[in-house]
């Protein structure tokens, strides 16, 4: 049995709009950090201002694919796109990533080659290389830290990324700075040596990007391969380790035979085999679902949970929950299942009812396999005698009215005779065949204690039957008084 919880997502029109706005944000940041860069490094002929326009360009360009990305992402899921579009955000970081790369490889080859040649500019001292480089770590602290917040507000990957993107920026900005420093200082006091200052600092700006965009890689990768999520600064391992306890720990889960987590975008799919008791209710089986579903998405947060549950035989079932269990798998009904022990054997006596339309053959063949399914799930049993019984296909019509209020007045009378009984009430005699049972309420008082409960009760039932011998069964729903007093 499969059951689906889906996650809430009555907050999604406020967390796009979140995303799209921090989104934009940082579009509007980039372009203006990079025009400022570029002409700061055209006009000073700094090698390490024009990387890091190089490397603002290809922010520029990574912020607008993050924009397109969370716009995208955030469409529901359709017939074309089950799972939804989330994985846009984990592809938009792929291509940054390897936008980050070329870049890195273009400026090492361009630092390298004039370190090795001696070729570095010299050049002219301006304040303007370093009001620019100022302004961008200003800004690159800005952004990072409301891309930073949103993305953790709305779990969104391609945020995430471009937050710890340019958070670093601000030291590759500060590592320009020294190197334009270094240079400017060694032309100004000629101090050779300092001229490779700026190389090297473009250098330092490529090694950050580079250590960046392995990290990415990693992530953006592990997202599109659907590796198992990490959460709250945990690895995947010991994610999942909290998962499979967190489920292994809910009252009816015997054990957690298959679990499969995924990420696309800022959600979540989980999928679950658990294994249950086989004599669970569905509606059990329900509850579980649900504590399984809130359990994973206290890890993983609205996380969409498909639940497989797998019916189990557990070492506390009893003779007769495995035959009952034996006879639900062919969804047949029976009922006054009776286990005997002796000559060192268990036998076996139990009433199965079938459909009155059948012939004495196929009634004859569905006993067969029954008892054959009974004793490979119970090899202890010797002997197994079955009752046939038909169920009718329509509603009985109720007995005579006349014994129905006669049995009914009998019970009263039986139970006047025990004080703790205050009251007899919805008193319901049916008759199925040759078998009359009578249902009923007892108003009992609110401070007896349950074991004399029990005792009026079995005492009424054995007094009752003995005015009234053709009751085959007399079920009593005992109530307090509070609640029920007539």
């Amino acid at each position: 049995m499969s059951l689906t919880a889906a996650p809430e997502r009555t907050s999604a029109p406020s967390q796009s709009a979140k995303k799209r706005s921090a989104a934009l944000f940082s579009v509007t940041a980039a372009a203006l950090i990079t025009l400022l860069k570029l002409v700061t490094g055209l006009l000073t002929g700094s090698l390490g201002m024009l990387s890091e326009a190089a490397h603002s360009g290809i922010d520029l360009i990574a912020a607008a694919i993050t924009l397109f990305s969370v716009r995208a992402a955030d469409r529901p899921a359709d017939d074309d796109h089950n799972y939804g579009h989330g994985k846009i955000e984990s592809l938009s970081a792929f291509v940054e990533t390897g936008l980050m790369l070329a870049s890195s490889v273009a400026i090492i080859y361009e630092a390298v080659h004039r370190i090795l040649f001696h070729n570095a500019l010299s050049l002219p001292l301006s304040i303007w290389p370093f009001l620019v480089l100022g302004l961008s770590i200003v800004v690159d602290y800005t952004r990072s830290r409301s891309l930073r917040k949103t993305a953790a507000a709305t779990h969104s990957q391609a945020l995430a990324a471009d937050a710890v993107h340019f958070s670093t920026d601000i030291w590759a900005s500060a590592a320009v700075l020294v190197g334009l420093s270094a240079t400017a200082l060694g032309e100004r006091f000629h101090l050779s040596g300092l001229e490779l200052a700026d190389p090297i600092a473009a250098l330092v700006v490529s090694a950050i990007i580079l250590a960046v965009s392995w990290k990415l890689a990693r992530q953006t990768i592990d997202t599109l391969l659907d590796a198992t999520p990490a959460q709250d600064g945990h690895t995947a391992a010991a994610t999942r380790r909290k998962l499979v306890h967190d489920l292994a720990a809910i009252d009816g889960v015997l054990s957690v035979l298959r679990l499969r987590t995924r990420r696309a975008g800022s959600g979540y799919f989980a999928d679950l085999t658990l294994a249950m008791p086989r004599n669970l209710t569905f509606q059990r089986s329900e509850q579980i679902t649900m504590a399984a579903t809130e359990a994973v998405q206290r890890v993983l947060p609205s996380a969409d949970v498909v639940v497989h549950s797998v019916p189990t035989a557990t070492v506390a079932e009893s003779v007769h929950d495995r035959v009952r269990a034996v006879a639900s798998r062919a969804n047949l009904s029976i009922h006054d299942v009776s286990i005997q022990q002796y000559d060192n054997a268990l036998h076996l006596e139990l009433h199965l009812e079938v459909d009155e339309t059948l012939t004495l053959q196929k009634a004859h063949d569905i006993v067969t396999r029954l008892e054959a399914n009974i004793r490979a799930e119970i090899p202890g049993i010797d002997s197994i005698l079955t009752h046939i019984e038909s169920e009718p296909a329509t509603i009985e019509r109720p007995a005579a009215l006349e014994r129905d209020r006669l049995i009914e007045h009998t019970l009263r009378n039986v139970a006047s005779a025990f004080p703790e009984i205050l009251d007899i009430h919805d008193i319901q005699v049916t008759r199925h065949h040759d078998r009359t049972q009578v249902n009923c309420h007892c108003t009992l008082p609110d401070e007896l204690p349950m074991a004399r409960v029990h005792e009026v009760i079995t005492a009424l039932e054995n007094a009752f039957k003995f005015e009234s011998p053709e009751v085959s069964r007399l079920l009593i729903h005992p109530e307090p008084a509070t609640d029920n007093r007539r």
